[in-house]
């Protein structure tokens, strides 16, 4: 049973200078999405830094809301909360699959992203794992960011030689 089970959670970063998140939402159930704010706005505060929030319709435009941001703005990350739960037909893996995808290619380009949809069965499920004084989905979302943030600005120091010129370690 998974609520027996003992998981490692990293140490939040630390920050030799503020960080700045985008946090979008999808709130088709608001009960859920204000769960999920909560517990991330809670953990970029703890690091010290400052958040944004923007409402989108639902999960599948969360990532072309981040992927303009990214684009067009001066975010440091970007926290992706929203809510799916199965229904009766196949839209519940579309929804899923494509939102996540649209996640993880944005991330594979450089973006920090703290993926917080949750893709559950049911209701309770999503109650469950949204309350940021449980399980906090939200909260664990904007670490993972955070996490990212860290190692970009770690690497963004580091450049690899091109052709004949050297790198900036030599």
């Amino acid at each position: 049973m998974a609520a027996a089970e003992q998981h490692y959670t990293l140490p939040l970063p630390e920050f030799d200078r503020p960080v700045k998140i985008l946090i979008v939402v999808a709130p088709y159930y608001k009960d859920i999405a204000d769960e999920l704010l909560a517990g991330a706005r809670g953990v970029v505060e703890a690091v010290g830094g400052s958040h944004e929030t923007i409402e989108v319709p639902g999960a599948l435009e969360i990532p072309t809301a981040i992927g303009m941001a990214a684009r067009m703005t001066d975010y440091d990350g970007f926290v992706a909360l929203g809510c799916v739960i199965r229904g009766e037909t196949t839209h519940y893996d579309t929804v899923c699959n494509d939102s996540s995808r649209g996640i993880t290619l944005l991330g594979l380009q450089g973006s920090c992203i703290g993926n917080g949809i949750l893709t559950v069965e049911n209701r309770a499920q999503a109650v469950a794992r949204a309350e940021a004084a449980g399980q906090n989905k939200g909260g664990g979302a904007a670490a993972a960011a955070l996490h990212l943030v860290a190692l970009s600005r770690k690497w963004a120091r580091r450049t690899k030689g091109v052709g004949f010129l050297a790198s900036a370690e030599s």
